[in-house]
């Protein structure tokens, strides 16, 4: 790889010994008089190194560096500097240059800096290359769907990443609460910090707590050294605690300190540590219901209730599921190498008919499914493996029309199941059913599924869900 080097030297001479000593090097060479030069040149050409000297008239590499620092501007700095001025070249490093050669030049010393140097500046630049791509990713326009209660939604993201105030994310399992989590911390701040993920119900209470807060050696059994919590983790950027509704009772306890206090002590340790984060809460569950049965505290509701956002479920989002479906087909095929799949109409009015229970999770493995085991240029029905007999839902048609014509039904149909006074889990009862289902088939997934009115794979996403083994036999 060939880089662009600008050596800023007042000193002819030195910048001629500087050019015989890189010979060898595979560099093209820039060349100006002092800080001021230099500072025009970049204007018009893009460098990946800078070699300067810190004393020069009009403009020094000292001034150049700030510059080019107050500017955003991070090219790799390395400062040239005499025996008897090594403060000076101190002072540049803690301004941020990267190292620095002392005169006369040594050639074999500065062989070895500017390989150095070169070598973090490709690092840089892939470090900046991915963190671009990541961040793209995560940009609101990359959120697909057009859908009124999505945009409202996403409204709503806009305002508040630009704040530092806690935001919970209300949505049914599946909407892309994770998503919405991740692009509020890349439009934010703090985007430039880590983003740390915590999910509250995948993992037992006593390891949430050293999850979350760390832990020193020998806090319990097994701690062989000192371990970070996730709270560190996060310094400086953003922590998303999801399924926050499913934390235990004392965790919640020292969550509301952790809000309150901003502190946090780790394990087994006796120092409180400052927490430097940004919260983002997300849940599937009527906090407030939850407050009411005595499940969730109420002064740790108000705190994680600071800014809000609510993600609407699929199957009021109308032609957004066409618009992801067409974007799951592509990711799918140019990872296996092949030309996306168009969607047929048949697939397309079955996909706008099926509620998607999983959201659009479920709609991206029923697509990545598709595109792989589909044997033509055009999906169908028969590729999706839809439920035949998913609730009618026309193309186009409004959630409210769907929600009408489903009271309609549900007054018309016979109940399956009484609702009981006090209300119950539609968690626990669908692991229930399908708990139930698994028992009377011996276990047989497909007939399992075909009791469930769902599809195998929509069965294998629910029984992930339920952090049960989904398997591939039918035993």
């Amino acid at each position: 790889m060939r880089h662009r080097l600008l050596i800023v030297e007042d000193e002819p001479n030195y910048r001629a010994v500087l050019r015989m000593m890189l010979t060898g090097l595979d560099v093209e060479l820039l060349e100006a008089g002092d800080g001021a030069e230099a500072l025009s040149l970049l204007e018009r050409a893009d460098v990946d190194l800078i070699v300067t000297d810190l004393n020069m008239p009009n403009k020094g590499g000292m001034e150049l560096l700030r510059e080019l620092r107050a500017k955003g501007d991070h090219t790799p700095v390395v400062v040239v500097t005499a025996y008897t001025s090594i403060e000076g070249a101190v002072e540049a490093m803690r301004a941020g240059a990267i190292d620095y050669l002392q005169k006369p030049f040594d050639e074999e010393r500065l062989r070895l800096t500017m390989g150095r140097a070169l070598r973090m500046t490709e690092l840089l630049a892939e470090n900046r290359r991915l963190r671009d791509a990541v961040e793209s990713r995560y940009r609101f326009e990359e959120i697909v769907g057009e859908s009124e209660g999505l945009v409202a939604a996403l409204r709503t993201v806009g305002k508040v990443a630009a704040s530092e105030g806690s935001v919970l994310i209300r949505g049914e399992s599946g909407t892309g609460k994770e998503l919405v989590a991740r692009a509020i911390h890349f439009n934010s701040r703090r985007a430039g910090g880590p983003f740390i993920a915590v999910n509250s119900a995948a993992l037992p209470d006593t390891l949430l707590e050293a999850e979350l807060f760390g832990a020193e050696a020998g806090a319990f059994t097994g701690a062989a050294k000192r371990r970070k919590g996730r709270v560190e983790l996060a310094r400086g950027g953003t922590l998303f605690l999801d399924e926050i509704g499913d934390m235990p009772a004392a965790l919640q306890v020292k969550l509301l300190r952790l809000l309150q206090e901003r502190t946090f002590t780790p394990l087994g340790a006796e120092a409180e540590q400052k927490a430097d984060v940004r919260f983002v809460f997300a849940t599937h569950k009527d906090l407030a219901a939850e407050v009411k049965a005595g499940r969730f505290r109420e002064d740790l509701f108000y705190r994680v209730n600071v800014l809000s956002v609510t993600l609407p479920p699929l199957r009021e989002r109308g032609d957004d599921v066409l618009a992801l479906a067409e974007r799951f087909a592509r990711q799918t095929a140019e990872q296996m190498g092949r030309r996306a799949p168009a969607l047929g109409d048949a697939a397309r009015q079955s996909l706008l008919r099926y509620p998607f229970p999983g959201n659009v999770r479920e709609l991206a493995n029923v697509i990545e499914r598709a595109v792989i085991l589909c044997d033509s240029d055009v999906l169908t029905p028969h590729d999706l493996e839809l439920p035949a007999a998913a609730p009618s839902r026309s193309a186009g048609q409004s959630a409210a029309q769907s929600a009408g014509q489903t009271a309609e039904a549900a007054a018309t149909t016979p109940e399956l199941f009484r609702l009981p006074e006090h209300g119950v889990s539609l968690d626990e009862l669908e692991a229930s059913l399908v708990r139930q289902a698994l028992e009377r088939t011996g276990g047989n997934k497909s007939r399992a599924a075909r009791l469930l009115g769902l599809t195998r794979a929509t069965l294998r996403y629910r029984l992930e869900k339920l952090g049960e083994s989904s398997g591939e036999g039918d035993a």
